[in-house]
């Protein structure tokens, strides 16, 4: 989570605890998850996508982990 936080992203921390209480599995599992997931299946060019983000960043691990998110996490449905 201090991960997720330093990216000053607060909707995809609510994104990430609404998917963390959808599934009953802990933030810290679902965001291991969506990057070993991005790993084993993204597409050439979703690598060449996120290479050209990490470039264009001042810190290129927080903009990866970034875009991977918010790939992988449900938007949060207004209610």
């Amino acid at each position: 989570m201090a991960i997720v936080a330093a990216m000053d992203a607060p909707d995809l921390v609510a994104r990430l605890a609404a998917a963390a209480d959808k599934t009953g599995r802990s933030p810290a599992d679902l965001v291991g998850s969506a990057i070993r997931n991005f790993i084993d299946t993204a597409s050439d060019d979703l690598w060449i996508q996120l290479i050209g983000l990490m470039n264009s960043s001042q810190d290129p691990g927080l903009a990866a982990m970034r875009a991977i998110l918010e790939k992988a996490l449900p938007a949060v449905s207004e209610t």
